[in-house]
Parts: structure tokens; C-alpha cells; sequence
């Protein structure tokens, strides 16, 4: 169950940060659009699956809560007022989608709220990500830090790579989806993205390893762990050369891959703590009593059908791009 529930929870992130990071990206790129065209194209283009893209934070929460209640608790304690930022701006975005096409004169009230929801949601995600690669302050396991124990340097740091990486796959998602514009815009902005995350991640990986004598012992002993970097390295290869060629049709994998192998080289180099140096899977796992009685609901019929959902909503909506003359 210990297994089953840490792969679940990881698998919700994973998922969360892939599919809601580029429509988080899309809505931070939505003030460079050409045109209330090219707006109205870059909203159809993530409308049918943005909500969706959302059950996979819930998702994760609701495991935390159940499987890691001690992890729930401590996160909860420290990014109080990131959370509530966050859950501000997801708000402010859904309410976006709703009243910009009926607000006439005041839409720009509208699109101001979609594209600062989206910023704030996207900067927070990658803040708290920091402030727990870097440590927080946990004695007793007891959060000690105050309201901003989390903020330093390295996590603002980090909330701005994770606002360039979904700017970078919300560009991939755009490229694929709207009209000559819009994917002209997608192109320019791509290469410049491209380089800025590729420093960004080279960067917090030298540091993650320098945090501390076992994760860099970890990565020593067990060298097939360097396999998750070089895919990142391959999968950017691939999308430079997709930019170049200007293939729209086949940014986002790769953009994907990126993703993938990020989060991959970051589990992997704080394995077998949850919050790292200070709680383990072990120590935060729940009774297996719990376990047991969460997994006849969520994990067997909740995640597979949030899962298969999912693959529908993106095969029905996913088959065509928006047409512009629609829109």
C-alpha cells in the first residue's frame, strides 16, 4: 500500500503539473496575443480541458490528506499564504472564462484576471517546490518557519523557472492549436524559453546535488539514475529541432518529455524523503487500515476513471485545432 499510494501521489503531480502547466502558460502568454482573435483562439484551444487538467491538483490533495496526513498537515502549516494566493488566481481564472466574452467594455478587467491568476498559480507551484528542495524548518515534526519560512532567494528562483516552463509548454500547446498568428507568436518566444529553462534546470540540478552528501552519494552509487537527465537533454534536442523546422504538430511531446524527466531527476534525488531531509515515505504513511479504505474508492474506481476522462476529453478535442475563421 506504502508503494501504491507514493506512485498515486506522484502520478497526480506529475499529471497536475503536465496538463495544468500549459494552460497556466497559455493564460501567462494571453497579453502577448496579436489580437482579440488570437485570444479568442488561445482560450478555445484550452476551454475543453483546463477544468479537467484542475482534479488532478484535487486529486493529489485528497491523497495527501488521506494517505500522508502528516505531510498534509506540515505543507499546510507552511505555504498558508501561498496557497491561498494560488487557490486565489485558479479561482480568478475560472472566472475569467466565464464573464470576459459578456463583460463588453470592462473585458480587459477580465483578461487582467486571467493573466494574473495564472501568473501567481504558476510562480507559487514553483516557490513551494523550492522552499522544499532547499529545506524548510521543521523541528519535532512541528513547522517552525512562520508564514514565510518558505521564501528565500532559491524558491523565488524556482518560481520563476517553473513560470518559464509553462510559458515554454503553453507556447508548444499554442504552436499546435491556433491559427498563422498565433503560432508565429509561439515561434518567436520558443527559442529564447527554450534556453532560459535549459540554464534554469541545469542550475537547481548542480545544486540540488550539492545540498547534501547523500543525494550526491545517491547518484554515485546508482548511476542508471543519470537516465531521467538525459532524456530531459534528448527531449530538448528534439524540440529545438521541431522549433527549428517549425513542425507545430510536434512541440508538445518533447515539451512533455521535459516535464517528465524534471520531475523524474527530482523524486529520485530526495528518495526516500517526502519533504525532504526532514520526513520520510515511511514516517508519513498512514495506517494501513486507512490505506485499504481509501483505496476501494479512490484508488480503485476515482483515479482510473479521472485517468480514462482524461484520455477521452483530449482524444474528442484534442483530433483538431480551433479554426480561426470560428472564433
Amino acid at each position: 500500500m506504502m508503494l501504491f499510494w507514493s506512485g498515486a501521489l506522484a502520478l497526480s503531480i506529475l499529471l497536475y503539473v503536465l496538463l495544468d502547466g500549459f494552460d497556466l502558460g497559455v493564460g501567462m502568454l494571453f497579453a502577448l496575443a496579436p489580437d482579440e482573435r488570437g485570444r479568442r483562439q488561445m482560450l478555445a484551444s484550452i476551454q475543453p480541458v483546463w477544468d479537467g487538467n484542475e482534479t488532478w491538483l484535487i486529486c493529489a490533495a485528497t491523497i495527501l490528506f488521506g494517505a500522508f496526513p502528516m505531510v498534509f498537515a506540515l505543507l499546510l502549516a507552511a505555504f498558508y499564504v501561498p496557497l491561498i494566493a494560488m487557490l486565489g488566481g485558479l479561482i480568478l481564472r475560472g472566472m475569467a472564462f466565464e464573464f470576459r466574452e459578456r463583460a463588453g467594455s470592462v473585458r480587459w478587467i477580465w483578461d487582467a484576471g486571467f493573466i494574473g491568476g495564472s501568473w501567481v498559480a504558476a510562480f507559487v507551484q514553483g516557490a513551494a517546490v523550492g522552499a522544499l528542495v532547499k529545506g524548510l524548518p521543521i523541528a519535532h515534526g512541528v513547522y517552525v518557519g512562520g508564514a514565510f519560512g518558505w521564501l528565500s532567494p532559491f524558491s523565488v528562483l524556482c518560481g520563476v523557472g517553473l513560470c518559464i516552463g509553462y510559458a515554454m509548454i503553453g507556447c508548444c500547446w499554442i504552436a499546435g492549436k491556433g491559427a498563422s498568428d498565433v503560432r508565429a507568436l509561439a515561434f518567436r518566444l520558443l527559442p529564447g524559453l527554450i534556453i532560459a529553462l535549459l540554464v534554469f534546470l541545469a542550475c537547481v540540478f548542480v545544486d540540488a546535488l550539492s545540498l547534501d552528501l547523500a543525494v550526491m552519494q545517491r547518484w554515485t552509487d546508482r548511476p542508471v539514475l543519470y537516465v531521467f537527465p538525459l532524456v530531459g537533454v534528448v527531449a530538448f534536442a528534439v524540440l529545438a529541432r521541431a522549433v527549428q523546422r517549425r513542425q507545430a504538430n510536434r512541440l508538445f511531446a518533447p515539451a512533455a518529455l521535459i516535464f517528465v524527466a524534471a520531475f523524474g531527476t527530482l523524486a529520485l534525488s530526495f528518495l526516500p524523503f517526502i519533504i525532504p531531509w526532514s520526513v520520510t515515505i515511511a514516517q508519513a504513511i498512514a495506517p494501513d487500515a486507512s490505506l485499504w479504505f481509501m483505496f476501494w474508492g479512490i484508488g480503485l474506481v476515482f483515479m482510473p476513471a479521472t485517468l480514462i476522462f482524461t484520455v477521452i476529453i483530449y482524444f474528442v478535442f484534442g483530433r483538431n485545432s480551433p479554426r480561426a475563421d470560428d472564433l
